[in-house]
């Protein structure tokens, strides 16, 4: 019998008492926490050093953190608006600050990216492991609690759960204690905002050993990222790389959000598509190029149900179905009409959306029979952070050994790549990002880490083009991916793999490709992004008009506050009086009234980078 809870703290004395004061504690990957639960444990842990405390999991979600006095200004009215009461989790600042007590451990195998790079107890503690082998990591360790928010719901045959946003490895940890490997108490928190998510997360309440109930709080809501012209150009990219009636998986991000919306282009404005695939010139790949509008549709697998599916949906893109459902997924986050939308939709449509554990969407093993014939033509989209010209690609940490966030389902969906016929592995990276110094190329000869081996190279994709690269020398890799690298820094790349005796001695860079600039990408997307066809939140946005005008011109103060020539001639292109969107704009962040010279300086910056996006 499920025992009912109102009181967390009753609640977590129950739990105390039924360990002897010996915790390790297990919860999903980040939206599904039971925060409150949680927080009650840790709060007895802090008071009484001889309860030992033990966290597993994943994605440890926070609230921005603004480093700074615009930065704040900007955030805090969005982080109000969009976050409200939601319960952070109290572990998350001690851990951050290094005054953890010994008795409590915080082991993650997945990172909120770059937000642990300076904490040592995270770096020390973190487990690295493909998803599908974080439950065998979890299993070694005993956990005697698991916890998560749930939804519930009354039904003839009696109440019932969903695992809802992570059933991800909650439902195998589950059948491990069927099979009595582990037998940890089963806590859930209801909370409503969950939408009722069937497949394998739907379970009699029965299940549970202790529900919370009366602590329903906001879910964590990261809004959308805005989809930059790179991004677009990488989404265009990748569209053409999806034959009809294949199958789907792509990432979190704003590079997702692009693929998403270049796969709608290509099915609601194909002329317009395929104009644009026609002025990204020089972005060639072996074989052939699917530019048609989708007459089968798309059948998703994707470890993380992420809100495009959704947008996918709704364009009459993804209509493929498999035993009734066109989407299966492990876990899902999103902004807040994400979670309106899912809470919205009748019972049929949110029915053809399964929720499975990672084991069988990351993974061939098991039913491999009904999944090969689920995962025809599949194209695993995932992004990276840099890649080696021989074809490694750099995702989760840095060589010093530094992790960046995790290698997740990465390695998973390249390896099912190479197992199923008609598959391909597609990793995103953009050419170039912005270093201390100005641009750094993503693309290197080589790299102190590796996520996924060059011996798995198969398809990157840049703004500037798709370098196919399975079954090719690696001479014959390094020149694809010179040819789709930032041209700034050709020579120097095209000199080390010389050097280093692997590119023939009288190879020079293609005509098509000696133009991999920004300012060449704005030039032949110019006319693509007239007709408004790339815009920067193609799925909405939950910021405003003028926060929206703000995020483009922020990010060129940042650039410029690298160099102070550069930061004093944005000071000088912003001074006289602003246009009334500009006063909007400075009334947001608070500098429309100056008091004193360094608001004046931030005053005049920001108008003049209002002015130079607004010019772009």
């Amino acid at each position: 019998m499920t025992k009912h809870h109102t009181d967390p703290a009753a609640l977590a004395d129950e739990i105390i008492a039924a360990t002897n004061g010996e915790i390790v504690l297990a919860m999903p990957l980040g939206l599904g926490k039971a925060n409150v639960t949680c927080n009650a444990l840790f709060a007895r842990a802090m008071l009484d050093p001889s309860i030992s405390l033990t966290i597993l999991t994943a994605l440890t979600l926070e609230k921005p953190n603004p480093g700074n006095e615009l930065e704040r200004n900007f955030i805090k009215p969005v982080i109000d608006r969009l976050f409200g009461d939601y319960p952070e989790l109290d572990y998350v600042r001690p851990l951050r600050n290094g005054t953890l007590p010994d008795n409590i451990t915080i082991v993650e195998f997945f990172f909120l990216a770059g937000k642990w790079l300076s904490t040592p107890a995270a770096q020390q503690n973190y487990i690295s492991a493909n998803y599908t082998h974080a439950l065998g990591a979890i299993l070694d360790r005993k956990p005697n609690v698991m916890a998560q928010i749930v939804a519930r719901r009354e039904t003839e045959g009696g109440p019932r759960i969903s695992l809802s946003c992570n059933p991800d490895l909650t439902v195998d940890l589950l059948n491990a204690r069927d099979e009595g490997i582990i037998s940890p108490i089963m806590v859930a928190e209801e909370n409503e905002n969950l939408p009722f998510m069937g497949g394998d997360a739907d379970y009699p309440e029965g299940e549970v050993d202790h529900m919370l109930t009366g602590q329903t709080w906001p879910l964590f809501a990261p809004p959308r990222e805005p989809v930059s012209l790179t991004d677009h150009a990488i989404g265009l990219q990748i569209a053409r790389l999806v034959p009809d009636g294949g199958t789907l998986q792509i990432g979190i991000g704003s590079i997702g959000d692009a693929v998403a919306a270049g796969l709608i282009m290509r099915h609601s404005k194909n002329a317009d598509f395929k104009e644009a695939i026609s002025n990204l010139e020089g972005a060639t790949i072996s074989g052939p190029a699917h530019m048609e509008q989708f007459d089968q549709g798309l059948f998703g697998a994707s470890e993380m149900f992420v809100p495009a599916f959704l947008d996918l949906i709704e364009a009459d893109v993804l209509t493929r179905e498999v035993d009734g459902v066109c989407l299966q997924a492990g876990f899902f986050l999103g902004p807040s009409d994400f979670y309106q939308r899912l809470r919205d939709m009748d019972e049929t449509q949110r029915a053809r959306i399964a929720m499975r554990p990672v084991s069988y969407v990351n993974e061939l093993y098991g039913p491999e029979a009904e999944k090969r014939r689920a995962r025809t033509n599949a194209r695993f989209i995932n992004s990276g952070m840099m890649a080696t010209l021989m074809g490694a690609v750099v995702s989760d940490g840095l060589e010093d050994g530094r992790v960046v966030s995790g290698v997740g389902g990465q390695y998973n969906f390249v390896a099912q790549a190479f197992a199923l016929e008609g598959a391909r592995s597609v990793i995103a990276i953009r050419a170039t990002r912005e270093g201390s110094n100005g641009a750094e190329s993503n693309i290197r000869w080589s790299y102190g880490h590796t996520t996924i081996p060059r011996h798995l190279r198969d398809i990157v994709v840049t703004e500037y083009g798709v370098a196919d690269l399975r079954g090719k020398s690696d001479a014959q890799v390094i020149v694809a991916m010179l040819e789709i690298s930032d041209s700034r820094f050709q020579p120097d790349l095209m000199a080390q793999a010389k050097k280093a005796g692997k590119l023939q001695a009288d190879y020079t860079i293609p005509e098509h490709a000696i133009e991999n600039t920004p300012e060449g990408l704005a030039r032949r997307l110019k006319t693509t992004s007239a007709k408004g066809d790339l815009p920067a939140f193609p799925f909405g946005s939950d910021f405003t008009e003028v926060e929206q005008r703000l995020i483009p011109a922020l990010g060129t103060m940042r650039e410029a506050s690298a160099s102070p020539l550069a930061a004093l001639k944005l000071a000088l292109s912003g001074r006289g009086a602003g246009s009334a969107e500009e006063n909007e704009a400075l009334a947001r962040m608070k500098l429309d009234a100056p008091t004193n010279m360094r608001q004046r300086l931030y005053a005049a910056l920001l108008r003049g980078a209002l002015r130079k996006t607004v010019a772009a």
